[in-house]
C-alpha cells in the first residue's frame, strides 16, 4: 500500500506530505496518527530543526474523511485530537505550505503552526454548522485571537470561504505565494530557521507557547466531547449523508 503520509528530509527539514490525493487527501485515522507519531518523533530527536507539512498533488486537504463520520465513536481521543496535540506540544517550529484547498481541520490545524506560506488561489472553508457540528481544532478560543471575533465568527458560524489574500490580511497565514511555489517558500523558510542555534529556537518557541498550551490542550477536550455529541445527532449524520451522496 502507498504510504498516506510521505517523508523528505533536507538540511534538517522534515517535510511531510498528506499523500491520499484519491481522497483528495482527506484525512483518516491511518493519517492522523502517521502524522502525529512523525511529528512527536520528530521533535523528540537532534536531527530534525524544523517541520514543513503540505498536501499531494497540489491540494492541501479536504479534511476529515466523512466516511470515518459514519462510524461508531470509540473511547478515548480521536485521531484528529491526537494529531492536533501533537502540534500543540511540538517544539520545532511547523511551517504549513497550502495549496488548492484546505477544509475542516485542514484549516484549524493550521492555528498551530507557526508559519504558513499558502498560495494566492488557494480557499479556505470551516464547513462544521453546515455539516451539523461544531468547532474543534481548539478554534471556538484561538480563532478570534489570532483573526479578531467578527472575523472569527464569519468564517466559523457562517462557514464562509475565504482565499489566501483575505486569510492574510486578517493575520491567519504568513505569505502569499505563486500557485505552486509554497512548499518550495516553506522548504526555504525551513532551511532560514534550521540555520539558527536549535536550542535557542525550540526554548524560544516554547516560552512562547508556555502560558497558552494548558489552555488549548483543555479546550480540545472540551469541543471533542460536544463535537462527539454533535456527530451522532440526525442533523449531522443526515448532513453527512447528503454530502456524500452527492
Amino acid at each position: 500500500m502507498t504510504a498516506t503520509v510521505l517523508t523528505h528530509e533536507n538540511n534538517g527539514v522534515l517535510t511531510l506530505t498528506i499523500n491520499r490525493p484519491e481522497r483528495r487527501n482527506a484525512l483518516d485515522v491511518a493519517t492522523y496518527l502517521a502524522l502525529a507519531e512523525k511529528i512527536r518523533a520528530a521533535s523528540a530527536s537532534k536531527d530534525y530543526r524544523a517541520i514543513v507539512i503540505t498536501g499531494a498533488n497540489n491540494y492541501f486537504t479536504a479534511g476529515n474523511d466523512l466516511k470515518d463520520f459514519q462510524k461508531p465513536r470509540t473511547s478515548g481521543d480521536s485521531g484528529g485530537i491526537i494529531l492536533l496535540r501533537s502540534l500543540i506540544d511540538c517544539d520545532l517550529p511547523i511551517i504549513a505550505a497550502v495549496e488548492g484547498r484546505a477544509i475542516g481541520i485542514g484549516v484549524t490545524m493550521l492555528q498551530h503552526c507557526d508559519f504558513i506560506c499558502a498560495a494566492d488561489n488557494a480557499l479556505f472553508t470551516i464547513p462544521f454548522v453546515a455539516l451539523g457540528l461544531c468547532p474543534e481544532g481548539a478554534s471556538s478560543v484561538l480563532l478570534a485571537q489570532i483573526v479578531g471575533a467578527r472575523r472569527a465568527s464569519d468564517w466559523l458560524l457562517r462557514g464562509k470561504t475565504f482565499g489566501a489574500q483575505e486569510a492574510l490580511d486578517a493575520g491567519f497565514i504568513t505569505q502569499v505565494t505563486n500557485p505552486g511555489q509554497a512548499l518550495a517558500i516553506a522548504q526555504a523558510l525551513g532551511d532560514e530557521l534550521a540555520a539558527l542555534p536549535p536550542q535557542a529556537l525550540q526554548l524560544s518557541k516554547r516560552m512562547m507557547k508556555h502560558a497558552q498550551r494548558p489552555m488549548l490542550h483543555e479546550t480540545l477536550k472540551y469541543e471533542f466531547e460536544l463535537f462527539s455529541e454533535r456527530l451522532q445527532s440526525e442533523e449531522a449524520q443526515a448532513a453527512v449523508a447528503k454530502l456524500l451522496k452527492k
